[in-house]
């Protein structure tokens, strides 16, 4: 996902020229954070199903009513399984809330397949969740010390002012939604909408992800009380971890759309060997 300082080229071929995109540290760090993502997103759900509500208040269940909550119940005598957000109720039967296992319905607000373990086990998905957990919090101070000190940050994902300009960032938009991707010079560096999407991700999403996770952490309550201020209590922070963590679903869905539709062997060659095919301007090879 991240840029080299230095562009080395083959020699071109055919109109193609190979750049060396990718360093080993971020294409180690992006394939550990895939693994990662992969098991917290699996026993995030486990533990989600323990208590398959999100309030927004200092005390949850005892005084605040639950704004979204996935269970199931009886209509007409039949087994029902609904999503209600505020008042609003949808049938999700099958899909949330109410699932079948070993060929009977189950209340279950997510389905076996998308659970660590498969069955119902909140130790277990704990014990899950804090190891890779503590494991992507690890590898991203790793990223985080490499960008910075390599320039990386810096150099491959600050914007500059033209390219923040609302006419430029508007000319990219388009030329994504028709799929128009960049070539020849502009393949060699991020594009504007890339940028904003990975500092969002890197300086936004993921810093909120943590320290909501680690509110919901009585111990770390302790020490650190003052968390439970920042975010206005203990289910609070469940509900924001829960948002932060569905937009990082979105995000990683978005990329991986984006990979395929703009050449999925090149985009998978350079985070696996680091090189990257460009095709040069002019070239109609």
């Amino acid at each position: 996902m991240n840029q080299e300082t230095r562009h080395r080229q083959s020699t071109p071929r055919r109109g193609i020229v190979l750049i060396r995109r990718h360093a080993v540290v971020s294409r180690l760090t992006h394939w550990l954070n895939v693994l990662c993502l992969g098991f917290l997103l699996l026993s995030g759900l486990q533990i989600f199903n323990a208590y398959p509500q999100l309030h927004w208040g200092q005390y949850g269940a005892d005084a605040d009513p639950a704004f979204l909550k996935i269970s199931a119940n009886e209509s007409n005598g039949e087994p029902r399984g609904f999503l209600q957000i505020g008042s609003v109720s949808v049938p999700t039967t099958g899909v949330l809330g109410l699932s079948k296992m070993e060929g009977e319905w189950t209340p279950r607000a997510f389905p076996a397949w998308l659970t660590l373990p498969s069955y119902q086990d909140l130790a277990a998905g704990r014990r899950w969740h804090f190891f890779f957990a503590w494991t992507f919090v690890i590898n991203g101070l790793v990223y985080l010390g490499y960008g910075l000190l390599s320039g990386h940050f810096r150099r491959d994902l600050a914007p500059d002012r033209h390219e923040l300009a609302p006419r430029h960032i508007w000319r990219e938009t388009i030329d994504h939604a028709r799929l128009r991707f960049p070539s020849g010079e502009q393949a060699r560096h991020y594009n504007t909408l890339q940028k904003l999407a990975y500092i969002a991700v890197i300086a936004g999403l993921l810093p909120l992800m943590v320290l909501t996770g680690l509110t919901m952490s009585p111990g770390v309550d302790a020490a650190f009380p003052v968390l439970l201020d920042i975010f206005d209590g203990r289910q609070s922070a469940r509900t924001l971890h829960f948002i932060t963590a569905s937009f990082l679903i979105l995000f990683v869905i978005v990329h991986v759309a984006m990979v395929i539709l703009s050449g999925p062997w090149n985009n998978m060659r350079s985070m696996i060997t680091g090189r990257y095919a460009v095709r040069q301007e002019g070239s109609d090879a």
